[in-house]
């Protein structure tokens, strides 16, 4: 088992040797900074980019006079003294700094990562009893968005994209768990990916076979009841066609076969409803801030209205 362990999913927390060390990081920067070196891990990062971008509002000076102490902290808390430089978590030099991709770190975020890239571009009826098993494993360690409470730019950005290989993982085991006829497993996974976005008609549209192979149709038929009320609150449409097709299906008890390729699916690529809703929240964003300029300019001032829609922190 490695001695420093580290999750991001939900709340941030640290264990050395299964002894919390969260509290030793008590500083917000200073966990900002540790985690964003562990989310870009791959490589390591100029002294100074990393001053400018977490100490932005200070001049050049006082933000690596930060940068400096925020590393001492971090160094302080996570090495206990009898490590060699080698096995430090954190490499530093006077350019460069970046997570030591020799130390010894568990990190549920890669772990769900790796799980993830021995699966993707596969079907969930592709997949091995045993990868299937790992698949599994994995998803367990996602107990909540990433870093649950922050806000910053680049943290939601990978919340969401860490968010869709989760989803894109629980369609894979869905479709596995069918295959295998262990329905009321795959239903298990079915839920979990509607307390994301209750409006997935995907999910949906899977939960009303899988309920109907285990031999429950009044289930299979109420799970379609659900769809229609989730996709007309959510997002004021009617249920696709091939979604109404299998809804006359079962009512008249006769289940077709359907290929893999049935309707669009989270393994496919499809972005979540959610995450289309967000992104064209931004798009009005930007389209209110451009405006705001325009009607600046044309006051014949030539220069950006003060008032800011992105206030800083």
């Amino acid at each position: 088992m490695s001695r420093l362990r580290v999750s991001l999913f939900g709340r941030f927390h640290v264990e050395y040797d299964g002894k919390p060390r969260t509290k030793s990081l008590d500083s917000r920067k200073v966990q900002e900074l540790f985690t964003y070196l562990l989310l870009y891990r791959d490589r390591l990062h100029p002294r100074e980019s990393l001053a400018d971008f977490f100490w932005s509002e200070n001049s050049s000076a006082q933000s690596r006079k930060y940068l400096r102490q925020a590393l001492w902290q971090l160094q302080s808390s996570l090495n206990t003294g009898d490590d060699s430089a080698e096995e430090n978590a954190v490499l530093v030099d006077s350019d460069w700094v970046g997570i030591n991709k020799n130390s010894d770190i568990w990190l549920d975020v890669s772990e769900l990562e790796s799980a993830y890239a021995k699966v993707k571009g596969k079907r969930g009826d592709e997949i091995d009893p045993r990868t299937a098993r790992e698949l599994a494993q994995a998803v367990d360690l996602h107990r909540g968005p990433l870093l649950e409470g922050w806000y910053h730019d680049w943290c939601i950005f990978e919340r969401e994209r860490l968010q869709n290989i989760y989803l894109a993982m629980l369609n894979k085991l869905m479709t596995y768990y069918e295959a295998t006829e262990e329905y009321e497993v795959g239903l298990l996974y079915g839920q979990r990916i509607l307390r994301f976005d209750r409006a997935h008609e995907r999910t949906h549209w899977r939960m009303m076979r899988l309920y109907y192979l285990a031999g429950d149709r009044t289930s299979a038929l109420r799970q379609y009841e659900r769809c229609v009320n989730a996709l007309e609150e959510e997002l004021g449409v009617k249920p696709a066609k091939w979604t109404a097709a299998l809804y006359e299906q079962l009512r008249s008890d006769q289940l077709q076969d359907a290929p893999p390729d049935a309707s669009p699916s989270l393994e496919s690529g499809v972005a979540p409803v959610g995450n289309i809703n967000r992104l064209q929240a931004l798009l009005n964003e930007f389209h209110n801030e451009v405006q705001l300029y325009i009607n600046a300019s044309g006051s014949g001032t030539g220069e950006r209205p003060k008032a800011d829609l992105y206030p800083a922190e």
